[in-house]
């Protein structure tokens, strides 16, 4: 993987950069929409490709190896086979799925066993099996296998769960570089800055994440139920610290007016259910704010969803009926706002990009976050 800074932002430290990977040339910032279970919900590929315009999707190897299993990926080529997505994906390592098993998992030295969600089947995650995982499932980009900690949490428990979670990297690491692709080109491994919202923890372990050199790294435990100024201060303590010249990853966000703060503080990758699992349940994000358009305020509004938007479905379909097929469960309204809000996510990283390269970023973001955060 190449990674290429192509322009700073001179009042904050927002950047745009270029990605070079195996399936394909990422412009970032960007945003990834979630294919937690080889699948980006209620979406086909032909409108992830055509409608939304995605440049790269996740994956979880937590949800892929219960379902549909690694023999059948390995049989399939990885993946991007299996579904037929031709772009970059990255995988998670299952650390945060495991992390909400709560009842059902537990942590040591060696790994993490849990049971599955799905058949109460016993298993056991280590850093390396985790590694051989996600060399099966053929992702271009991996990440480290990590404890993702709880908010609130305990310092000394934060401090000696970001201490294995560094120890388990250097496993990860050395299984990762003894092992090689399977189907014929390259993967990146991506190590996870832990450390809660303790300044102290978050600055040695983005210290210690550097230290290992690799092409990229990520941001964890983040987005976990802190206030949104925690959040902001902890990526500004860790972008201060993490490589300019690699692209950092802010795992698990967020909200609009997340990506764009973060975008300022030197953020170049995002992921985040958030868009389609609000749409499922009728939350629009657009370029005035937030629509629920379940209330009755839209039941005889005959606008379309989004006037203003380029995206087909946008046009054709108004208000009144999006709201109709919600309110009557209709897969259809899943299929619309699911795309309506990834599309729109897509606009905004997209628009972010521009602002950045023309000089007017800051500016832009300063009035675009007292927008997106209003109800309609």
């Amino acid at each position: 993987m190449k990674f290429t800074l192509q322009a700073q932002d001179k009042l904050s430290k927002a950047r745009a950069g270029e990605m070079e990977t195996a399936h394909g040339t990422i412009q970032t910032p960007i945003f990834m929409p979630v294919g937690t279970a080889a699948t980006v919900k209620a979406v086909h590929m032909h409108e992830l490709v055509n409608d939304i315009q995605a440049q790269i999707i996740l994956g979880n190897t937590y949800h892929l190896y219960l379902r549909p299993g690694l023999d059948v990926l390995h049989k399939a080529g990885g993946l991007h086979k299996f579904n037929n997505w031709s772009g970059p994906i990255l995988t998670d390592s299952g650390g945060y799925q495991v992390y909400s098993l709560t009842e059902v998992r537990k942590i040591k030295e060696e790994g993490v066993t849990f049971r599955s969600h799905v058949d109460g089947s016993k298993h056991l995650f280590t850093p390396e099996n985790v590694m051989d995982t996600q060399r099966i499932i053929g992702a271009d980009i991996i990440m480290a296998f990590d404890e993702c900690t709880p908010y609130p949490c305990d310092y000394n428990y934060a401090r000696r769960s970001l201490d294995m979670t560094h120890r388990w990297l250097k496993r990860c690491c050395d299984r990762f570089d003894s092992t090689a692709p399977l189907y014929g080109y390259d993967q990146t491994l991506f190590p996870i800055v832990q450390g809660s919202v303790y300044k102290d923890l978050r600055a040695k372990s983005a210290e210690v994440i550097a230290s290992f050199e690799r092409e990229g790294n990520a941001i964890g435990g983040l987005s976990v139920g802190e206030p949104a100024h925690e959040m902001y201060a902890m990526t500004e303590v860790v972008t201060q610290i993490l490589p300019e010249h690699k692209p950092r990853y802010l795992m698990g966000v967020g909200t609009p007016v997340n990506i764009l703060e973060n975008i300022a503080l030197g953020i170049d990758m995002f992921d985040c259910v958030m868009p389609t699992r609000n749409a499922r349940n009728g939350m629009l994000f657009t370029k005035e704010g937030i629509i629920n358009i379940k209330n009755k305020k839209w039941a005889d509004d005959f606008s379309p969803i989004e006037a203003n938007s380029d995206l087909l479905v946008d046009q054709i379909h108004s208000k009144a009926y999006l709201r109709h097929l919600i309110r009557s469960q209709e897969i259809l309204g899943a299929q619309i706002a699911s795309l309506h809000n990834l599309h729109f996510y897509l606009w905004l990283v997209t628009q972010a990009r521009e602002k950045i390269i023309d000089g007017t970023f800051y500016a832009w973001k300063e009035k675009m976050v007292k927008v997106l955060d209003q109800r309609l």
